[in-house]
């Protein structure tokens, strides 16, 4: 008889892409930060960037080149305005977009917020072993990638699967 697997905690950064929130104001990002600490995960780094696609990109950049992150989960920047670049930012430095994060995303939204779910350009994706969850910037919107989408598929002990299970196979040529 098998057992049940032992949570892993995992290595989690969170980044902020704003021009005007602070530390102080950063509902969301502190959001993600309780969500992911009160699920047995550590809070690895946290900053806030401008939305600015070469700040976003350096952070990015240096927490997918830190073997001992696991994930980042950014909030902000993925509508549609000319500030909004997370998604341009982001995308040049994934090695394999998950394309079925957004759309569920985008149904799970609609839920809440109806068709304005269409202007929101979340996306996930691996660059280097690292798991990058991107997200609008409201803090509803985070509790919802988090609770209904994020949480279980960073638990080792979802079945079917999760991406937990597929960490080690992430470099595989």
């Amino acid at each position: 008889m098998s057992t049940a697997p032992t949570f892993k905690s995992l290595n989690i950064a969170v980044l902020t892409v704003s021009d005007s929130r602070t530390e102080a104001d950063d509902k969301s990002g502190n959001l993600l930060k309780k969500e992911l600490t009160d699920a047995g995960h550590l809070c690895a780094d946290k900053a806030i960037v401008k939305d600015d696609k070469y700040q976003i990109r350096a952070q990015l950049s240096a927490w997918i080149a830190n073997s001992e992150i696991d994930v980042v989960l950014s909030t902000g920047g993925t509508g549609v305005t000319g500030r909004d670049g997370t998604p341009e930012a982001v995308s040049p430095l994934l090695d394999k977009e998950i394309e079925g994060f957004g759309e569920m995303f985008r149904v799970l939204s609609y839920e809440d917020i109806k068709t304005s779910t269409l202007q929101s350009r979340a996306l996930a994706g691996v660059a280097n072993a690292t798991y990058v969850f991107v997200m609008p910037g409201s803090p509803s919107a985070c509790k919802t990638a988090w609770s209904k989408l994020i949480s279980e598929q960073l638990d080792n002990r979802t079945r079917p699967c999760n991406l937990v299970m597929l960490m080690p196979r992430l470099l595989e040529t």
